[in-house]
């Protein structure tokens, strides 16, 4: 008897066979998404967790101390946040443009909090657009692909900042060879063909594909980078001072639960940074809920009892959230006043 040649195949290339087949199986994926299983399983990660080591959180409290340390968390995680705007900035004159200072800060943290929206990709939409506004943060707006190149290299040169923060803490099994490597991205080299796929792949997440074709002669800013000198050297400085001061929040939440003394502070600056970076870089839950968290977990567990470890990981999400709140809700009220004084000034 004999089979038909597709048979014959090894199992993986006759299943690729089938799916490439006019006809065949379609691709395979996973329902949903990635980003919806990472957040499933990281959310499940830190819900075992909390079952586990729920009744240990419990006997935990705050003194008088502790909530102030909080307090002043909220506060080094709003200054956090102007850092991150005036990085954009930064960016935005690395890139050629001018931005509006102020309308620039204003806009940054009015559109920030909707990275919390379900997708997490509405906050990115917002700036794309509004960089290409006429009335917009920049004196002269820019093209979708300026936009969309903006818009990817403040998040990458705040992704590789905290990376070369992960050497500080020593050896690390590697970790401290491996970290570094990442300022590699960043080098005209390479970052001219990683700017290209990840500007295609965010245009086709944001719905932007078609728009982006009508630009074939500008697909990317490239000749502005390489006049420019090429490294972003000033961007990734002020990525690196919002990363500093994020993890002055975080570090806040150790002192008010008064775990400073578990690890040393350049060990709690490198594990903040790798968690941090996981839950920006991975596809996940909007704001990294949850894969922060259960990097986090990952990371300390073996060292840090994990009840106390999870009241600190869960109060920094709240710590951030506050300060992402307070921002957004400050910039409204600023507009508000603006408006009424002029309707007053007007009459």
């Amino acid at each position: 008897m004999r089979f038909p040649k597709l048979l014959k195949l090894p199992v993986a290339a006759k299943a690729a066979a089938l799916i490439r087949r006019p006809g065949g199986l379609p691709a395979l994926s996973l329902p949903g998404g990635v980003s919806l299983w990472v957040s499933l399983l990281s959310f499940g990660f830190l819900l075992a967790a909390l079952i586990a080591h729920g009744r240990q959180m419990l006997q935990l409290s705050l003194d008088l101390q502790g909530w102030l340390w909080l307090v002043l968390g909220v506060g080094l995680s709003l200054l956090s946040l102007l850092a991150n705007g005036a990085g954009l900035g930064v960016v935005l004159r690395w890139l050629g443009l001018r931005p509006r200072w102020a309308g620039l800060l204003a806009f940054y943290l009015a559109t920030n909090l909707r990275k919390y929206l379900p997708g997490g990709i509405w906050h990115l939409t917002s700036r794309v657009a509004r960089l290409q506004d006429p009335d917009g943060p920049l004196l002269n707006p820019a093209t979708l692909p300026v936009a969309l190149a903006a818009v990817l290299v403040d998040p990458l040169t705040a992704a590789v900042a905290a990376l070369v923060l992960v050497a500080v803490a020593g050896w690390q099994g590697g970790l401290a060879l491996l970290a570094p490597l990442a300022l590699l991205l960043l080098w005209p080299r390479w970052l001219t063909p990683l700017l290209r796929r990840l500007e295609q792949r965010q245009a086709r997440r944001l719905r932007l594909d078609a728009a982006l074709a009508a630009h074939p002669s500008d697909p990317l800013p490239v000749r502005l980078s390489q006049a420019l000198g090429g490294y972003p050297l000033l961007p990734l400085l002020a990525q690196l001072l919002f990363v500093l001061l994020r993890f002055a929040g975080f570090a806040c939440c150790v002192l008010a639960f008064d775990l400073q003394a578990s690890l040393s502070w350049p060990a709690w600056l490198a594990g903040f940074a790798l968690a941090w970076t996981a839950g920006l870089v991975v596809p996940g839950a909007p704001g990294g809920l949850g894969v922060f968290e259960a990097a986090l977990l990952l990371r300390f567990g073996a060292a840090i009892p994990e009840g106390p470890l999870l009241a600190i990981a869960l109060s920094y999400r709240l710590v951030v959230s506050v300060a992402d709140l307070l921002a957004a809700g400050l910039v409204t009220l600023d507009s508000r006043i603006d408006r009424w004084l002029g309707a007053r000034s007007g009459t």
